[in-house]
């Protein structure tokens, strides 16, 4: 089950210190990228699988995909309305938007 606590929400309370807060859709392109960072996540997710991403990984990617091969499709999709308002200490909201599912 997704989210820091393993509730299945994209909660951020004060002993996380990752800011889970970005309710996403991975993809194997996110996964990848995640990996050569030192997160791999492939044991816990599959590419399809919706997660929380820490912030701070969700925005190294969005800023990675313009050098990266694979592009935009490192950046995981967002789903704004399972977003936690914390992930906006990090990530700007016009960035989360333009990678938000519909």
């Amino acid at each position: 089950m997704t989210g820091y606590l393993r509730n299945g929400y994209c909660e951020v309370p004060a002993s996380d210190y990752g800011n889970h807060a970005v309710a996403a859709e991975v993809t194997e392109e996110f996964l990848e990228f995640s990996a050569r960072q030192g997160n791999d996540l492939r044991g816990v997710v599959s590419p399809g699988c919706k997660w929380c991403l820490c912030a701070t990984r969700w925005l190294e990617a969005f800023e990675a995909r313009t050098r990266e091969p694979a592009g935009d499709k490192i950046v995981p999709k967002v789903f704004l309305n399972a977003t936690n308002f914390k992930a906006l200490d990090k990530i700007d909201i016009n960035n989360l938007k333009q990678f938000a599912g519909k």
